[in-house]
């Protein structure tokens, strides 16, 4: 039996990837990019944006009944955000597996977390926990014509 060729676009997934205010201040933006760019993911949108409260209760909807809400809301509006979604083999998992676990003392070395972070509250970073929660989150902060599709210049060696 003759099986098709995979291609990238048969297999890949995508993932939503924040860079968090604290990320953005201590001017971690491009190191975190180039690990992504570097483990083969590629960047199929990004904008540098001040979010709205009203899209960050949205997007944290699911801890609105969690003690800490309120605060994360306010921390992730107080500054500017790097939202960015990722594409590639298994990039939901391996993108939580760079980020490194949610408390940074949790974190080993070589994760962004583990690398850049000591406080929970300040975490630097947000990324999608499933590839279902990765879809939601995308439509959330990306319209469909703000996606680059790269079947139009893939490449087999890439």
């Amino acid at each position: 039996m003759v099986r098709p060729a995979l291609t990238m676009a048969s297999i890949a997934e995508r993932t939503f990837i924040a860079i968090k205010p604290d990320g953005v201040q201590r001017g971690l933006v491009g190191e975190i990019i180039k690990r992504f760019e570097q483990k083969g993911f590629k960047l199929v949108a990004m904008k540098f944006m001040h979010a709205s409260e009203d899209l960050l209760r949205e997007h944290y909807i699911d801890l609105k009944d969690r003690p800490f809400y309120p605060g994360l809301v306010e921390y992730m509006h107080s500054g500017p955000v790097v939202a960015m979604v990722w594409e590639g083999l298994n990039v939901v998992k391996a993108g939580r597996v760079m980020l490194g676990e949610t408390n940074p003392a949790d974190s080993k070395p070589g994760t962004i977390r583990g690398d850049f972070c000591i406080q929970m509250s300040r975490n630097i970073i947000h990324g999608s926990n499933s590839v279902e929660n990765a879809e939601i989150e995308i439509n959330l902060w990306f319209t469909p014509d703000e996606l680059v599709d790269y079947t139009c210049c893939e490449h087999e060696w890439i």
